[in-house]
């Protein structure tokens, strides 16, 4: 595109339309994940629907490439050139409580939801932070803290209203535009620009979360413990195991700060005191040094995980297993274990997947971890060059190391920075993968949605 391009038609947005250099332009570029550097050419700052109808116009006849961000937390790719829709002023949210569902603006985070549905005793399938932007990771597929128990985000979604990059705007649902409303359940974002999505919400005020933090030192005999207990605890029982090696930053909360953490962090929906029966082994299977498990309302879940409130620089990848045997450990323990005195990353998760996670969506989507008895997440901080060297061959050796286990695939929302064709299409199987190359030749021929985890036009 030339890097002059004409202006004229974007004066109808209603919001600031932004250039390099301008007061607000590194404010609007910024996401969750400095990592990743944004330097558009043009930034739109959409307030509705017809914004964004207007900017896809605008890049359609300019031939401008279209990136689309809410919150960043999945920005794991630089924008280096090209337009961004900024939806971040997009945070309406309104709840129907007879019938359960809410309707929610392109930039509302999954934080504004919650909000507006706990006064009527209602809940939303969100992922570990409520911070994160409930389109972007719906689109993903979304993998929730109440997974096990209720299934993806993506399976509760009622309707979506979609611009796609011919400037159309579509209402699409089960019955209506329907292999769009396929592809953009699971296929992130790469047919259109959603501007709201109505999903259904959940009848539940209350649940048993938190966390079992023991001693890095004592990371075997947890992990060995919670492997075998995934096996057997109902589909009420969401868990996940993690290995925490925490900066000594003032950001981070005594008692964890600068320790090395071995951990297992749990949402149950049943009886508190059945989730604390449920929870004995674990408690027994080493010291525990810190316990947070309590009644909350689910309103307070951030208190589960207690994921990074502040942006920081990172690298994360993650891995689909069809299950965890002893010797699954044995070569989990050996890249990031307690023996492992140089491993450079921040987190590295063991998620317990199954229950309703692996039970077919109701009307058919595009996610693609249905199979999955775990999944593997590693995170690490790049802080400078040679720890970014570190934690990408860390990271490497890692997932190596439990590919043997693997299904060989990812999740698109958790797959880190997108590589090449062969690479993205782990998030897929085949056959899916090919009906999204179908969608999108359909809907964005010329591939117009260029950045992040996109797939190329069949």
């Amino acid at each position: 595109m030339s890097t002059t391009p004409d202006l004229f038609s974007l004066s109808q947005i209603h919001g600031p339309v932004l250039r390099p250099g301008e007061d607000g332009y590194a404010d609007e570029v910024a996401g969750f994940n400095l990592a990743a550097l944004h330097t558009p050419d043009v930034v739109v700052c959409a307030t509705g629907a017809d914004d964004i109808v207007t900017a896809l116009r605008w890049a359609a006849a300019t031939g401008t490439p279209v990136a689309v961000q809410a919150t960043g937390h999945g920005a794991n790719f630089p924008i280096d050139h090209g337009l961004l829709i900024s939806t971040a002023r997009m945070t309406d949210v309104t709840v129907d409580p007879a019938a359960r569902t809410a309707t929610i603006a392109a930039g509302a985070k999954w934080r504004h939801v919650l909000e507006a549905a706990a006064p009527h005793g209602l809940a939303t399938l969100n992922g570990s932070s409520s911070d994160a932007g409930a389109i972007g990771y719906t689109l993903g597929g979304g993998l929730p803290v109440l997974g096990r128990t209720y299934g993806y985000a993506a399976d509760l979604v009622c309707s979506l209203r979609v611009a796609t990059p011919d400037g159309a705007l579509h209402d699409v649902d089960a019955r209506h535009d329907t292999d769009l409303f396929w592809a953009l359940r699971g296929g992130k974002g790469n047919v259109g620009v959603v501007t709201s999505m109505v999903t259904e919400l959940l009848e539940l005020s209350h649940v048993l979360g938190g966390g079992i933090y023991c001693d890095g030192r004592d990371a075997e005999a947890l992990l060995r413990a919670w492997a075998d207990w995934t096996r057997t605890v109902p589909t009420g029982m969401n868990s996940t195991f993690s290995l925490l090696r925490l900066p000594p930053f003032p950001e981070i909360p005594e008692p964890f700060r600068g320790g090395f953490w071995a951990r297992v962090v749990l949402a149950w929906t049943g009886g508190a005191a059945e989730g604390e029966r449920l929870l004995a082994p674990l408690r027994e299977a080493a010291p525990v040094v810190v316990d947070t498990v309590e009644e909350m309302p689910y309103a307070a879940v951030d208190r589960i995980f207690m994921d990074p409130q502040d942006p920081l620089p990172a690298r994360e990848s993650c891995a689909l297993l069809r299950a965890l045997p002893p010797e699954a450990v044995t070569a989990f323990l050996a890249e990031v274990g307690p023996e492992v005195s140089d491993c450079p990353l921040l987190m590295v998760e063991i998620r317990h997947m199954g229950g309703a996670l692996a039970r077919p969506a109701s009307v058919e989507d595009a996610v693609c971890s249905r199979d999955a008895g775990y999944l593997l997440e590693a995170v690490g901080v790049l802080a400078a060059p040679p720890a970014a060297e570190a934690v990408e061959r860390a990271t490497r050796s890692l997932n190596a190391a439990m590919a043997p286990y693997g299904t060989g695939r990812t999740m698109v929302n958790l797959h880190g920075t997108p590589g090449d064709s062969a690479d993205r299409a782990r998030a897929w199987t085949p056959e899916v993968y090919e009906r999204l190359r179908r969608t999108k030749a359909a809907y964005d021929p010329k591939n117009l949605l260029a950045f992040g985890h996109t797939v190329p036009p069949a």
